[in-house]
């Protein structure tokens, strides 16, 4: 090696210890940015040149070190975990969230809930069955029978008003999917771009890795790299994004839970009417959320408003088909206590009939104007095998067993989710202690160049200018 390649030598590692510090600076830097991998410089020795006949053989010195690029240190399976367990999270969490607010609907146990309004009403019957004819006991039993007739319309509009707020959830989440799959195809393009320029496209990498971790929360999805550097996102077995191409996605079907269409469905705009298969995520939970009553195994919103139904239907037939085989106090007869509009949602549209004491039916057909025997068996109709109380219950403990059952699987799948994170983080997160180790090394590495780059300048000052020079 000749004295003026050790300056070259030199040079090349000041370069790399240089590129070394930058790095590590960078890493340090992006510590707490979310979804940053941490990058590592790959260096390898610049070995001798061939002997030839005009040089001689032997061992030879290298000639330096060569940075041949930076390495982005993650992981492609953890990363697929990650993506996997969020597309779980996503649909367990979109569940869980929306029968706790059905459950929150009810307001069971609890002063304002259905319960409560019925104990009142078997209640208020046998004031009336004290003191048939009367005026006060009426305004009590009709203003308790209202309450309770309101409580089981509220209860239903409710429900209908969550179902509208999930479809419309769910339409704005279709919207982020579509939007992220146009900025994976993005990326795409532009690290094809650079990586075939040579460059480096780590940081493009993380942002297009967080991008796609958007579409798996939401809608689930598997990736595929490709020799490229580009990245193709496959929803239900069909490709997202190909490519720098992509495939719109649209939400179709009823717009209200009471209204007329077709199921609710994700579908691919250029094929519409088919549906589009969903792998979890948050779309994936708010589509069965929103599926029509299937009699137990439709959406959790359509099955709870369907059990609304059932009761007031229940309700009102119970209660009716005892006030029809009475009087009122006016010798009145075949008169309903409750009513809904025909063809629609017994719960939705239930009413009192009776407006006051004419239009109550308290005594037995044909006793005397002021028995209250039958106004005594509608107050006994809340403590029967059959009654609708426990048909009410049964409501209740039913949402609250599917609500606490959903709540588990988001906790299960919420800390599959952390692990898999914190197993990705492990080996792709910045450690500052390395980092800061990587930075002394790199800089004792910038000195020692540095120093013999100053010893061969001035092994050279002596060749050049004091070589040869005699008596001085």
């Amino acid at each position: 090696m000749s004295t003026f390649g050790g300056l070259n030598t030199a040079y090349l590692g000041l370069t790399a210890a240089r590129q070394g510090i930058n790095l590590a600076g960078q890493n340090i830097a992006n510590a707490g940015t979310e979804g940053y991998t941490r990058q590592r410089i790959n260096k390898s020795s610049i070995g001798a040149p061939a002997a030839t006949a005009l040089t001689a053989a032997g061992i030879r010195p290298g000639q330096g070190v060569s940075v041949d690029g930076i390495s982005r240190l993650g992981n492609g399976f953890l990363d697929a975990g990650v993506r996997s367990t969020a597309a779980q999270t996503g649909f367990t969490s979109v569940r869980s969230t929306a029968l706790q607010r059905i459950e929150e609907t009810l307001q069971e146990p609890g002063e304002n809930g259905i319960t409560t309004a019925l104990q009142t009403f078997w209640g208020a019957w046998q004031g009336v069955s004290n003191h048939p004819g009367e005026s006060a006991p009426a305004a009590v039993l009709l203003k308790a029978g209202t309450t309770l007739a309101d409580k089981v319309s509220a209860g239903y509009s409710a429900l209908n008003a969550q179902w509208t707020q999930v479809r419309s959830e769910a339409a704005a989440d279709t919207a982020t999917v579509n939007d992220a799959a146009a900025q994976v195809a993005g990326y795409n393009s532009t690290i094809r771009s650079v990586l075939a320029g040579g460059g480096s496209a780590n940081e493009l990498i993380d942002a297009r890795n967080r991008a796609i971790e958007t579409i798996a929360a939401l809608a689930g999805g598997t990736v595929r790299q490709n020799a490229d550097g580009t990245a193709d996102v496959f929803v239900g077995g069909n490709a997202l994004v190909a490519g720098t191409s992509t495939r719109i996605l649209a939400l179709a079907g009823q717009s209200t839970m009471t209204g007329t269409g077709t199921q609710v469905q994700m579908e691919w705009l250029d094929r519409s009417g088919q549906p589009a298969g969903l792998d979890g995520g948050q779309l994936a939970g708010a589509v069965s959320l929103l599926s029509p009553a299937a009699g137990g195994t439709g959406g959790a919103i359509a099955e709870a408003a369907a059990c609304y139904d059932s009761f007031a239907a229940e309700l009102a037939a119970k209660v009716n088909a005892v006030h029809r085989s009475g009087q009122s106090t006016t010798g009145a007869a075949n008169l309903d206590f409750f009513a809904s509009a025909p063809g629609g949602s017994p719960a939705m549209s239930m009413r009192v009939v009776p407006r006051d004491t004419a239009g109550i039916a308290t005594g037995a057909a044909g006793a005397e104007t002021l028995d209250g025997s039958l106004a005594d068996s509608l107050s006994q109709l809340g403590t029967s095998a059959t009654s609708p109380d426990k048909a009410w219950t049964a409501v209740v403990t039913g949402i609250g067993v599917l609500s606490r059952s959903a709540q588990q699987h988001e906790q299960l799948s919420t800390a599959a989710s952390i692990s898999a994170r914190g197993q990705r983080d492990s080996g792709a997160s910045v450690s500052l202690d390395e980092e800061n180790i990587s930075l002394l090394t790199n800089q004792h590495a910038y000195q020692a160049a540095a120093r013999v780059m100053t010893a061969v300048d001035e092994a050279l000052d002596v060749l050049i200018n004091r070589t040869g020079l005699v008596g001085r």
